[in-house]
């Protein structure tokens, strides 16, 4: 089976730590341990999570007193794109699995797309709010409030389309496992005569796997995160856990924007185009998560046939 799996970004640094290179590597490590088990039976499709990373080199971008100006989130994107992908490549060939090949990936977006009026992807570290409002002042940042603190925000658009989709696709036809849309891909906007221009936002990676799995006719689309499955009345007294639930039922549930929300939105869009089941889960549980006896699967039905 053809496997699109997205990574959080939980995976390569937890909230709280540092954002130093071994700490990220030792997560990297341990979720290619628990990705080998899949991609020895199947092919995967890995997107992963940029954002703490994102921040990270943005905020030592801006502080750069060689640089006139600071580096764009595009090139940035670009950036973390290569370093992790060769940390999961390296880690899942260590794995066993046969060599992966990473790939920077450009994601299409529309330039009037109406999220870039309204940021609400979170990126970077975690601030004290009077902290968060002093770099928010000083660096021309949008800032907001989330599990982890006060934080950057920036916005995300839909993904169009991803610039490299055939060559993924020759990669997957040859049952190699592919890296790709790392962070959601470098968001661009085309141009006139086919040109591509980088885009200042982050595209949500959820979705941009959710496009690969679309557009690859892929068997499954596998969300793996930090949380065992999707909570109904999640923080409340009536909180229950979704093992199995239908589209229709997920459309009807809030979620918290920015985390639960794009999963869920990513998952019901995959499943809604394919007739396909999707599921949500934690990285530890992968192989579970993907047979549904962990985590939240998502089907038009409602159940497993």
């Amino acid at each position: 089976m053809l496997l699109v799996v997205a990574l959080g970004g939980n995976a390569l640094l937890e909230r709280g730590e540092r954002p130093d290179a071994g700490v990220q590597q030792r997560h990297v490590r341990t979720a290619a341990c628990a990705l080998a088990p899949l991609a020895s039976e199947h092919t995967l499709v890995l997107c992963h999570g940029n954002g703490p990373q994102v921040g990270v080199l943005a905020l030592e971008s801006e502080n750069d007193p060689e640089l006139t100006h600071p580096f764009p989130l595009d090139a940035l994107g670009a950036q973390t794109q290569g370093m992790i992908g060769y940390w999961l490549a390296q880690e899942l060939g260590n794995a066993g699995v046969a060599p992966p090949v990473a790939i920077v990936t450009q994601t299409v977006v529309d330039r009037e797309d109406p999220a870039f009026g309204a940021p609400t992807k979170f990126v970077g570290a975690g601030y004290p709010e009077q902290e968060a409002r002093r770099l928010a002042a000083e660096h021309g940042w949008t800032v907001g409030r989330d599990t982890a603190g006060w934080r950057r925000v920036v916005a995300s658009p839909q993904p169009l389309r991803v610039v490299e989709l055939p060559t993924i696709r020759r990669l997957v036809e040859s049952g190699t496992t592919v890296i790709c849309g790392g962070g959601g891909g470098v968001p661009v906007v085309a141009g006139e005569h086919g040109r591509l221009d980088g885009a200042q936002a982050v595209v949500d990676k959820d979705m941009t796997a959710a496009l690969l799995a679309i557009q690859l006719d892929a068997d499954r689309l596998v969300v793996l995160t930090d949380v065992d499955a999707v909570k109904q009345d999640f923080g409340t007294p009536r909180e229950r856990t979704l093992a199995t639930v239908d589209v229709a039922q997920l459309r009807a549930m809030d979620f918290p924007a920015g985390s639960m929300a794009p999963k869920v939105e990513a998952c019901t869009w995959f499943v809604a185009s394919t007739g396909r089941p999707a599921a949500i889960g934690a990285l530890r549980d992968a192989p579970a998560v993907f047979t549904g006896a962990a985590g939240t699967t998502v089907t038009m039905s409602g159940s497993l046939e």
